[in-house]
């Protein structure tokens, strides 16, 4: 079962094709030998001198793919896999029946083991420093992996670690989209997800619902449903996360929309590895950029102290309010509600700089901002390893060096991997 539908004020694929130049090659047939991972889900074919992107391919493998995308003048192609004539021995059985070509896009690499998910991911994270920031991850990381996250059972399989979803609703009928796609894919169970979501996929909204969040808070047993877009004047709930790490235990207001960590591993993890990075002193300064609630300025602030400082600046202004409840009233914790790059900081250096980005990355400008500030230590987590690369490039052009990497694997079955790089000044 399947129903589309397209977003106000974006083109269907059909009306981008008819734009095109050449002819459609959508639906054709192709065999291809894969080589290498790309970034963005996909390996590398190559037919008559043209790149040829490939989902549901592994690389080593003889395939016949489908072209999904693309003409006879196009620069690249994109196709999927469809039949597997030799196939990998990292190889498997995806664990979902509605992965595959056609089907949900919502993972990327169910059909590949869990090592040979963080190996390929960490090839990924190789080519994108490599390539942009002319770093040789090799060279300077011999020992570089993504790591798995902590967690039993089904967790430590790469399933029913997601405690946040956002299902599409057309028609009544909840579901995922297919990759690169409006169109909705109905589906009873996505194996990723916590198990208590499962029933939201069998139930029928009313006319108007576009959408239905759910979210799986580690305080309290409920699970969130918001049906989206929400009712005029309802107010979005405060959920409550707890993370017990390795630098203490803390409890974090956020709202159930807003971002939070959505592997139960996560915050923790990547708490500690910052910290372990930072290292911060008492009595130092410190500055929080894209700070959320809180998770990180929260830990800063109990480390450099009451005779120390620390800014955290967001965007997000429901998010600032949380963090100001999340910081217990520290007289030494100032927020700032402000998009990162046009944010009047209150500080002229700082000593510690920590940043976590959305997807895009932080950017020139924001990396100039930093540099001014002299820190010592920058400690960058990062969810696209593209943007990444680009931002270390500058930092390096600034006098900085990278100190040490690490990927995490927070996100199993998908492409999206998790790194923290830290940069200190060079010499």
């Amino acid at each position: 079962m399947a129903t589309s539908r397209t977003a106000p004020g974006r083109r269907s694929a059909q009306n981008r094709r008819r734009t095109r130049k050449g002819t459609a090659m959508e639906g054709q047939r192709l065999e291809l030998d894969v080589e290498n991972v790309a970034h963005g889900g996909h390996c590398v074919a190559r037919h008559d001198g043209r790149v040829v992107f490939v989902r549901h391919a592994l690389p080593g493998e003889r395939v016949v793919a489908r072209i999904t995308d693309g003409t006879s003048e196009s620069k690249f192609l994109r196709a999927d896999a469809i039949e597997i004539l030799g196939a990998s021995p990292d190889r498997v059985t995806p664990p979902c029946s509605f992965s595959g070509p056609g089907l949900c896009g919502g993972c990327d690499w169910q059909h590949a083991s869990l090592d040979a998910q963080r190996r390929l991911k960490a090839d990924v994270v190789r080519e994108q420093l490599a390539r942009i920031a002319k770093l040789d991850v090799d060279a300077r990381f011999p020992d570089f992996t993504v790591e798995a996250l902590p967690g039993d059972g089904p967790i430590a399989e790469g399933l029913r670690w997601r405690t946040r979803l956002e299902l599409a609703v057309d028609g009544g009928v909840a579901g995922l989209r297919e990759h690169r796609s409006h169109r909705l894919v109905v589906i009873d169970d996505c194996l990723i997800a916590d198990a208590g979501f499962t029933p939201a996929l069998h139930e029928r909204f009313d006319a108007g619902v576009t959408g239905f969040d759910l979210v799986r808070p580690s305080v309290g047993d409920d699970i969130i449903g918001i049906e989206l877009p929400q009712p005029k004047g309802e107010t979005t709930p405060t959920v409550r996360e707890v993370v017990e790490s390795a630098h203490g235990s803390a409890e974090f207001d956020v709202s159930a929309r807003g971002f939070w960590q959505v592997h139960p591993g996560a915050a923790a993890t990547f708490l500690d590895a910052v910290i372990d990075e930072t290292d911060p002193q008492p009595g130092e300064s410190a500055l929080d950029l894209y700070c959320g609630v809180g998770l990180f300025t929260r830990a800063l602030a109990d480390l450099v102290g009451p005779d120390g400082r620390v800014v955290g600046v967001e965007a997000d202004a429901d998010a600032v309010d949380h963090a100001r409840t999340n910081m217990g009233g520290a007289r030494h914790v100032d927020l700032v509600t402000s998009p990162v790059e046009k944010a009047r900081l209150p500080l002229e250096r700082a000593d510690v700089v920590v940043l976590d980005p959305p997807r895009a990355g932080a950017g020139r400008d924001v990396v100039a901002t930093i540099v001014g500030l002299a820190p010592r230590v920058v400690t960058y987590v990062a969810c696209d390893p593209a943007a990444l690369a680009r931002d270390l490039g500058y930092f390096v052009s600034h006098g900085y060096e990278l100190t040490n990497l690490r990927g995490f694997d927070a996100f199993p079955m998908t492409q999206h991997v998790e790194c923290i790089a830290t940069l200190r000044p060079r010499g």
